[in-house]
């Protein structure tokens, strides 16, 4: 890794961690970072998760109220579901070659950024009685699939079906959002390290850079208004998924 490489992966992850303490999406930066700095798309992929996995478990922690209040059974179900679906995306990306992964990445992407912008007039929409409300399970489930194989925008994935799933309490969402990602991201990190995917020279400086920028960001969060942290992240989104589409060709 040389210095130029260092300073982008290690700003990258700084401002993504500035990015999730504002709104989320930090992943939009990290993986882009590293595939830039020459890390192999999927190997970039496995190392974005590992560098998120430790910041989980303290949003978890700080949200243990609100997670003991959840229903024990339907928690554990979730919790089930997310390991085995989780494990199951895991797998698919240890077989994917990194030309096929790179020509999913922009559609998955997309369908993360998109979801942040319009998940919320989804919600809406169901909730208005236009159609009719699908179960948690299976949209955790799906959810967990997907960041399992790509860690990219995955807590935005998970508020997503939470709201679609009919939980409305955004405190007790966001812990639920921290606990399934750790749980999904540890059977990730495991995976992805016995198979040697992780490139840790450049996972630690992440950990350290992204744990520094989340801590600097929380002043911030405070003063800027919700609708300009979620336009920021759609505007970083929509960059990202037209850069790597434009690498197709």
């Amino acid at each position: 890794m040389t210095l130029m490489e260092a300073l982008l992966i290690g700003g990258a992850a700084f401002f993504a961690g500035v990015m999730n303490t504002l709104a989320g999406g930090g992943t939009f930066l990290t993986f882009p970072a590293l595939v830039f700095a020459g890390v192999p798309p999927v190997a970039a992929n496995a190392t974005s998760a590992v560098a998120v996995f430790p910041g989980y478990l303290g949003g978890a922690a700080g949200f243990r109220d609100e997670i003991t209040a959840f229903n024990r059974i339907t928690l554990l179900r979730l919790l089930a579901v997310t390991v085995l679906s989780g494990g199951l995306g895991s797998a698919l990306l240890l077989v994917s070659s990194d030309a096929a992964f790179s020509a999913v990445v922009p559609a998955l992407l997309a369908i993360a950024t998109l979801l942040f912008a319009f998940g919320g007039r989804l919600r809406d929409w169901v909730e208005t009685g236009h159609s009719h409300r699908p179960s948690l399970t299976p949209l955790v489930s799906l959810a967990s699939f997907y960041g399992g194989y790509f860690n990219g925008g995955l807590g935005i994935m998970l508020l997503a079906v939470f709201g679609l799933g009919g939980l409305s309490d955004l405190n007790q969402m966001n812990g639920l959002k921290n606990l399934l990602s750790f749980v999904l991201s540890a059977v990730s990190v495991v995976a992805f390290s016995l198979a040697g995917l992780v490139a840790w020279p450049h996972a630690l400086l992440m950990m350290v850079m992204a744990a520094i920028g989340g801590y600097l960001g929380a002043p911030l969060a405070r003063r800027l208004p919700a609708t300009w942290r979620r336009g920021f992240v759609v505007l970083v989104g929509t960059a990202m998924t037209l850069g790597f589409a434009w690498r197709l060709f």
